[in-house]
């Protein structure tokens, strides 16, 4: 007859894991890598779209469901001004957009000839969908020859880089919804 394993061993069999040594604990990615990843959406065939993309992610941090939600209304061109309505429970703001950032939406929107309310649309016309901006922003990694790179590192990215820009951590957070 098989033994039923005492309360110890039951115990024991729970624990859980030490996590791995000489990984991130939260990916993210630097300033640095930010830049090379400019550079290889810069080489690609839709660059003023794919920049301002990143642009508007990294700086704002945004959620991929955060930036493939927004409208073109919420953009503010004349006040440069975006208005970022969070998901997941946060509180929505308006942001300030900095200067390469305003110049690389305008240079995406110039290059549009549709009416469609989204701000971002793949080049058929639809809206992105969260798998479609996945892949492409680690096609654009692959171009830039980073390592694999996904869109919520670009929201993990401007955490950090407002915190070694000596932001406090409350403002971080409220940025951050």
């Amino acid at each position: 007859m098989p033994k039923t394993p005492t309360k110890r061993q039951s115990v024991k069999s729970k624990q859980k894991k030490p996590p791995a040594t000489g990984t991130r604990a939260v990916p993210y990615i630097t300033e640095a890598e930010f830049e090379k990843l400019l550079a290889g959406a810069r080489m690609g065939r839709h660059a003023a779209r794919d920049v301002a993309i990143l642009r508007l992610m990294f700086e704002h941090g945004l959620r991929a469901s955060e930036l493939l939600a927004a409208k073109r209304s919420q953009l503010k061109l004349q006040e440069a001004r975006l208005q970022v309505k969070r998901l997941k429970g946060s509180r929505s703001t308006e942001h300030p957009v900095s200067g390469s950032t305003l110049r690389a939406v305008r240079a995406y929107l110039r290059s549009r000839t549709d009416a469609l309310p989204w701000l971002f649309v793949t080049e058929r016309g639809a809206p992105f969908t969260r798998q479609g901006l996945h892949y492409l922003v680690g096609a654009i990694a692959v171009r830039a020859g980073l390592h694999a790179i996904h869109p919520h590192m670009l929201r993990h990215g401007c955490g950090y880089a407002l915190a070694n820009r000596g932001r406090d951590t409350r403002l971080i957070q409220d940025y951050l919804g």
